[in-house]
């Protein structure tokens, strides 16, 4: 089928004979009159080759053919809805967008919940879409391709075309399980280092910043353990004699801070910083900018 000579008010007009199953109240739905909707509907059939409604005792009557179209059409006119939706004035309470958002696993626990319970007050009919990346540069390739409308992980590389806004940071602290022989001692960097570790790495290094800390002073820790998936960290180490170097803000998430005993690390490792990021041609738009603002302000109060 040549698609040139379709009109989109034909496929409009089908969708509400579909909904109304009555010429006159299809045309009262999207300002049509009757006769527009005979007509419309007559050039549906020789287009389609089919009846595709039949007069019954209850109102029009979708023949087979109809009832195949009738899903897939309205799939595709509500995607085209969305996609012209570009407004100077977003009202997010209306709205049926879907927002792809890339998210770091820390960030997807911190900032879901949180912006779950926005939505559900303000704009219930908006659909989220997460990606999950690993690598920081990841960010770029997202942002990029259009994948992601916006992340939430670790600062990215610097690029121009890649905007960005710090919206929390996390301490870190070291875990040990509650009856572990070194709960009753300070931690001294010298049993920090007779210890056996464990160090998350999403990017799969047996490389982390404590390693990059002890380093510099030309010290070495023993690892025992190095898995991507930080929230397995805690009761791993609950169960075992390891000790784990950790964001504070894990070990409190996690579930399982009642059976693990906290240690101030014994070298000074900064804060771990979490930036979203988005890409520039994405900066005007007035759904996109609504959903920067909504993020940022979950932690506005924090860094009061």
């Amino acid at each position: 089928m040549d698609l040139h000579g379709i009109d989109l008010n034909l496929l409009v007009a089908f969708d509400a004979l579909m909904t109304e199953r009555s010429v006159t109240r299809a045309g009262v739905r999207i300002g049509r009159t009757q006769p527009a909707m005979s007509a419309a509907l007559s050039r549906l059939r020789a287009l389609l080759q089919d009846e595709l409604f039949i007069r019954g005792p209850d109102g029009l009557q979708p023949t087979p053919r109809a009832l195949d179209l009738a899903e897939p059409l309205g799939h595709a006119l509500a995607e085209i809805q969305r996609t012209l939706e570009f407004t100077q004035v977003f009202d997010p309470s209306k709205s049926t967008v879907t927002f792809s958002i890339g998210l770091s696993e820390h960030a997807a626990f911190v900032v879901l919940p949180k912006l779950l319970a926005v939505l559900r007050a303000q704009a219930s009919s908006i659909v989220l879409r997460i990606r999950n990346f690993d690598h920081r540069d990841a960010v770029l390739s997202l942002l990029d391709s259009g994948e992601a409308d916006l992340t939430v992980g670790v600062p990215h590389t610097p690029a121009g075309r890649i905007m960005s806004e710090r919206l929390f940071e996390e301490s870190f602290i070291c875990v040990i399980r509650k009856d572990h022989p070194q709960a009753d001692a300070d931690l001294t960097l010298d049993a920090f280092l007779q210890m056996s570790h464990l160090l998350v790495s999403p990017e799969n290094e047996r490389f982390g910043m404590v390693d990059a800390a002890l380093g510099k002073m030309g010290l070495r820790r023993r690892l025992a353990l190095t898995l991507p998936q930080m929230y397995a960290a805690p009761p791993l180490v609950a169960s075992s004699d390891l000790i784990a170097t950790l964001m504070k803000g894990v070990v409190d998430a996690s579930g399982y801070r009642e059976q693990l005993h906290v240690l101030k690390p014994p070298l000074e490792l900064g804060t771990a910083k979490f930036d979203m990021a988005w890409h520039r041609r994405n900066d005007v738009h007035p759904a996109q900018r609504w959903l920067r603002k909504v993020i940022a302000s979950l932690f506005e109060k924090a860094a009061s």
